[in-house]
């Protein structure tokens, strides 16, 4: 049985993988399958994508899952896989800031070391309160969780473009003080702008990732220390799927399926 004292530990390793000289990169998995394979493919650690998970589970992303169901995906995740594992909360699954307290005990007792956790529309003042509050659960179990306070200013298109730098790196600076311990700030790909974000966080940065972006290499020499991929994979995986049953339907064949995984090195994957 994982002990607070081993997540203490796990999550201290998970925090030292924060490196721009050589960035965590996270292939983001959805379920105890996708997780094992990332993990399988040399992943110092694994991570979930809220959005992933929700659809996976038969919800819409954006605070619709119910927390009990997203914390047993959390477990399940966690008990397949032999590197630490991180999940996406999306706002914490609570209502208040207590509630968020509440969700981060439940991941903790699920045996995540990190976080993430989105602001969204909610006023920055407000999202304050909730990275208190996550911390303080945190704390109050001894473990020095990874929270990785995501800031949605350039996703969501925040303000006025000629402020959206400054709004941002207030913002970080606010959740660190918080008790964030890194900053995510998906919607922003311009290198320029990257080296700013970087320069001005004085945390490990996250970037989202896909199919246009530079090299995780590139992103490291701006001063990124993880990278990330959401649910880009989910949606590809998903795209497989749709692909595989128009070509069915329409033509009769098969050739999405080409490049699928085997059955049994899929199977080998899920067996204890």
């Amino acid at each position: 049985m994982t002990t607070h004292v081993d997540l203490a530990a796990k999550a201290a390793a998970f925090a030292g993988l924060h490196n721009p000289s050589a960035p965590l990169a996270l292939a983001n998995a959805w379920d105890v399958a996708s997780a094992r394979i990332v993990a399988a493919a040399g992943a110092p650690a694994v991570a979930t994508t809220s959005a992933g998970v929700a659809w996976s589970l038969g919800s819409p992303d954006g605070d619709a899952l119910a927390r009990d169901r997203a914390l047993d995906l959390i477990a399940r995740v966690v008990a397949a896989v032999p590197v630490p594992v991180t999940a996406d909360i999306e706002g914490g699954f609570g209502a208040d800031p207590a509630a968020v307290g509440e969700t981060v005990t439940g991941v903790l007792d699920a045996g995540a070391v990190g976080i993430n956790i989105e602001d969204g529309h909610r006023d920055p003042a407000e999202q304050i309160e909730r990275l208190a509050a996550a911390r303080a659960a945190a704390d109050a179990a001894g473990v020095p969780l990874y929270i990785n306070a995501r800031i949605d200013t350039y996703l969501r298109g925040f303000g006025e473009d000629a402020t959206r730098l400054d709004d941002t790196l207030a913002r970080a600076a606010a959740y660190l003080r918080a008790g964030a311990t890194g900053v995510f700030v998906p919607g922003v790909l311009d290198p320029a702008t990257v080296a700013e974000l970087a320069k001005g966080i004085d945390a490990p940065l996250n970037i989202l990732l896909g199919p246009d972006a530079p090299t995780v290499a590139a992103f490291g020499a701006l001063g990124v220390s993880r990278v990330s991929l959401g649910s880009w994979v989910a949606e590809a995986a998903y795209a497989v799927v749709r692909r595989a049953a128009e070509e069915l339907l329409s033509e009769g064949t098969y050739g999405a399926l080409a490049h699928s995984l085997p059955y049994g090195e899929l199977n080998d994957l899920l067996k204890d």
